[in-house]
């Protein structure tokens, strides 16, 4: 998927949870949004893209949503893969 893509879709759950009065509970809200229901794959291209400097669609992620991912990025790693059983 397009990290462009990924951000508008974060930069949208980041608009409505920014509407909530307490600001914590804002940010928590979008981690935990994205950590349950965006499947793996999607959470690891969306945190490569922010890790990745030369990434043009990761300048424009919304403040609120950079400050959700810094802060919850351990529970939104996916775990690693389990070995395939020979």
């Amino acid at each position: 998927m397009e990290s462009r893509h990924l951000i508008d879709m974060a930069n949208q759950i980041g608009a409505f949870f920014a509407s909530m009065p307490d600001h914590d509970e804002a940010v928590a809200g979008i981690a935990d949004h994205i950590r349950r229901f965006w499947e793996p794959r999607m959470r690891r291209a969306l945190l490569a893209a922010l890790d990745d400097p030369h990434d043009d669609a990761a300048q424009g992620v919304a403040p609120i949503v950079r400050e959700a991912i810094d802060k919850h990025r351990a529970s939104l790693e996916p775990a690693p893969a389990a070995p395939h059983a020979a």
